[in-house]
């Protein structure tokens, strides 16, 4: 048994990772930095740890006796401040590896995901041969690059860092996607870009937890793993499929993808210039990750640590059928 520390816990990630971590009879410790949070984290069977991100003694002191971190918490949005991204994804994860590095433990597996990569430009097919972009799309995509980067220059020989790169996290219990777009749809927001007919690769949240587990168990230090549901399906079929759950059926309304960017471009020019803080209605970072082909390789976690992706997305939806959103 092991004593595994969690940051953020009671999110959609966090939830499923402490479920499975307590079913297999580890011990875990969440960071709470709210009562509701903490209460989430203690009714998964997790002990709580009242802190947040900011507070690297907080974080210590909750780690102490801790084997490992599994840091999920991450400011996760298409727009914000670009401050509170720094502060949430670059400097916490910084204040994640000072506390572990201080407190003893031994490993440390970061969440990431594909978006590290999004500039703008095709992604298609990518492993994790490939680089960081020289220019990444601000805000979530530059800060988790930067998180990352960070992540795997801690590595060494007394504290194995390991980072997983999920796409496109969904399924049951989900608090992010799903929601988010069964909402565009109510306000009648919703538009396709290119129609939706182009591939993507998708994550079941219990194939991101999956990985995570056995990065934790075999994960080289210092090395990158992507995880998904393995073949790539059209971005149209599976959100039709994922709305389906709930019973609906998206317009057919339709953006072709260059004006879609240009009008990304032109928001946040006049976004940023105004220093409005609610979202534009379409950003770059959107047309990026799910307004073009966005598929991924996940071989290198199938063969060096025995990834198998065991939900199907024909099981993975079978199980949310119906279910609140």
């Amino acid at each position: 048994m092991a004593r595994i520390f969690v940051t953020g816990g009671s999110g959609f990630v966090g939830r499923n990772l402490i479920r499975a971590l307590v079913q297999q009879g580890d011990e875990v410790v969440a960071l709470g930095r709210s009562p509701k949070a903490r209460l989430v984290v203690e009714e998964l069977g997790a002990l709580a740890a009242h802190g947040d991100l900011d507070d690297v003694d907080a974080l210590r002191e909750g780690m102490r006796g801790c084997d490992a971190v599994i840091h999920a918490a991450a400011l996760a949005a298409e727009w914000g401040d670009k401050g509170e991204f720094e502060r949430f994804n670059v400097q916490g994860t910084q204040h994640v590896i000072e506390a572990a590095q201080a407190a003893g433990l031994g490993s440390l597996i970061h969440i990431s995901t594909e978006a590290v990569m999004a500039d703008g430009g095709p992604m298609v097919q990518l492993d994790e041969s490939q680089p960081l972009p020289d220019k990444p799309l601000p805000r979530y995509p530059a800060t988790k690059g930067q998180a990352e980067s960070a992540v795997r220059q801690a590595n060494s020989p007394d504290f194995r860092t390991v980072v997983v790169r999920p796409r496109m996290i969904w399924g049951k219990d989900d608090s992010t996607l799903l929601p988010a777009f069964a909402e565009a749809i109510h306000q009648g927001r919703f538009m396709w870009i290119d129609g939706g007919h182009y591939l993507t690769s998708t994550t079941h949240v219990d194939n991101v937890v999956e990985g995570v587990l056995l990065a934790l168990e075999k994960g080289q230090g210092g090395e990158i793993y992507y995880v998904t549901d393995g073949e790539a399906i059209e971005f149209r079929q599976f959100l039709s499929d994922l709305l389906a759950t709930q019973k609906l059926t998206p317009p057919d309304k339709s953006l072709p993808r260059w004006l879609a960017w240009r009008l990304a471009q032109a928001c946040e020019g006049l976004w940023d210039a105004l220093g409005i803080k609610r979202p534009p209605p379409i950003t770059r970072f959107v047309v990026a990750v799910i307004g073009q082909e966005v598929t991924i390789n996940d071989n290198k976690a199938r063969q060096e640590l025995g990834y198998v992706g065991r939900v199907s997305r024909q099981a993975g939806l079978a199980s949310i059928k119906n279910t609140s959103a």
